[in-house]
């Protein structure tokens, strides 16, 4: 045998483990771990939270979500200061995340997460999925039922207030709203009223007629300082209702 020959056939599994994984069908990327890391702002935000995490031992109150939970430290700060300070809340949120990006996460930080003891934990995560890929409602709302599945076997004892999708374009006509509705109807179902809580604020966003205010919502999707007043406000009495 040349040994030209013999190198390749001996080199053969070697590169054949090397084989990049399988995609994830799209019925599982909702609910399948996946990181960032390749966005150094995401992998940068994502180690000073770990930091923060492990120095946040006597945090009450702690948000989890996308870049409306995340702008809690822009538009929302002098809000987020003077409604939860008290609770030495952590902020979780990350722009632009889909629940998977959540669910690795967590997955990843369960470590440190674990030296927490919450009273509540806030969550509010589906929009990406639906702005950037329309994913149907039933697999978003999946990713969801996942993330409180895995923030549960952390904090079997912090009650999960998760917040329906908030509403998103100029009316209810709007695709992307219609998608969130229809999320919203099924993560409704997921409230056990023991440990899941479920609450719609979409009503204290939007005004009567259902549309959106550029005054609440500039781009009618993220929240302004106004914005941001209304949700501090719709979730208070609801906080306090959960031991806060």
């Amino acid at each position: 045998m040349k040994l030209g020959t013999f190198l390749a056939l001996a080199l053969t599994p070697v590169f054949a483990l090397a084989q990049p994984a399988a995609p994830v069908a799209d019925a599982d990327r909702s609910t399948t771990p996946a990181d960032r890391l390749a966005e150094a702002w995401w992998k940068n935000r994502w180690e000073a939270k770990v930091k923060a995490t492990a120095e946040a031992q006597d945090s009450q109150l702690v948000f989890l979500g996308d870049s409306i939970t995340q702008g809690w430290e822009g538009p929302g700060k002098k809000t987020w200061e003077e409604k939860f300070a008290a609770y030495k809340p952590l902020n979780l949120g990350f722009s632009g995340d889909r629940t998977e990006h959540l669910l690795w996460r967590i997955e990843q930080d369960k470590e440190s997460l674990k030296k927490l003891n919450p009273k509540v934990a806030v969550i509010l995560i589906g929009t990406n999925n639906t702005g950037h890929q329309q994913r149907p409602a039933g697999e978003t709302t999946g990713g969801i039922k996942a993330t409180l599945g895995a923030l549960h076997a952390i904090w079997p004892q912090t009650k999960l207030l998760v917040l329906s999708v908030f509403p998103r374009g100029a009316d209810a006509n709007d695709p992307h709203r219609k998608l969130n509705d229809a999320i919203n109807a099924e993560v409704a179902k997921l409230a056990d009223k023991k440990t899941i809580f479920v609450q719609d604020i979409s009503s204290s966003l939007m005004n009567a007629d259902g549309t959106l205010s550029k005054d609440i919502m500039p781009d009618l999707l993220h929240l302004s300082p106004k914005g941001y007043e209304l949700w501090a406000a719709a979730i208070e009495p609801k906080l306090k209702e959960l031991g806060l």
